[in-house]
């Protein structure tokens, strides 16, 4: 304790190899995140330490670091003396998510309708026409990056950091839920009327309003999810 105490100001090198190593840190969290979420491990599967850090090119340090913060955002699950497995999310952990995001997303319109300006207005519209491009070419690899964007320029506009990283914990989670409700019984077009919905309030400054379009477009999409999984169901 009392070497702590009387611990003196760090050197410039030192300082700098502190700032490197946690920069490496969150660079192989983001990295293994990426890995998790674009399905090349199956829900259930086990993560080896070694072989990430051999195919990122570094330590196991930073791999194990990287562990417990996806654990923490319930990415992975720890299981001791077994090791580190992608986490399973079922279909009643996704409803159950699907209805604490919808809270929070419906929210984050409400607050946003608040503050928001006219050049934050013109950038939602920018982004609906081009998910309208993508939506009636069926492009679901243009539609979900621009639909990611989207929400997310609804969620960081409003400022509030805590609501921010709250939602974006959630969406983490239901990425690994696959199903793509999207292509399945219209819902690009259906989805891009709740996204003009929550625009048009937006727009209007109306608080109630941007809460409502916002809280339905996730309900509805989770109904899309639901019908996408049922339809799917024993498919690989």
């Amino acid at each position: 304790m009392d070497r702590i105490a009387k611990r003196q100001p760090m050197e410039g090198s030192e300082a700098l190899d502190l700032l490197k190593s946690s920069s490496l840190s969150q660079l192989v969290q983001s990295e293994i995140q990426k890995i998790i979420l674009s399905g090349r491990y199956s829900a259930g599967a086990k993560l080896n330490e070694k072989t990430l850090a051999d195919q990122l090119g570094v330590s196991r340090g930073p791999v194990r670091e990287a562990f417990q913060a996806l654990h923490a955002r319930g990415l992975v699950e720890m299981i001791p003396n077994r090791g580190v497995f992608v986490q399973r999310i079922t279909r009643h952990d996704a409803v159950a998510i699907y209805d604490v995001r919808a809270g929070i997303f419906g929210t984050a319109c409400r607050l946003l309708a608040e503050r928001i300006t006219a050049d934050m207005v013109n950038e939602l519209n920018v982004l609906l026409a081009q998910m309208e491009v993508a939506g009636q070419r069926r492009d679901i690899d243009a539609y979900f990056p621009l639909n990611i964007e989207f929400h997310t320029a609804i969620v960081t506009g409003t400022g509030n950091q805590v609501l921010a990283d709250t939602y974006f914990g959630l969406i983490s989670r239901l990425q690994l839920f696959r199903a793509r409700g999207l292509v399945h019984g219209g819902g690009f077009e259906s989805s891009n009327i709740e996204h003009r919905a929550i625009v048009a309030a937006l727009d209007a400054r109306d608080p109630h309003g941007a809460f409502e379009a916002g809280w339905a477009h996730v309900q509805a999409g989770k109904a899309r999810i639901l019908a996408s999984d049922e339809n799917t169901a024993g498919s690989t």
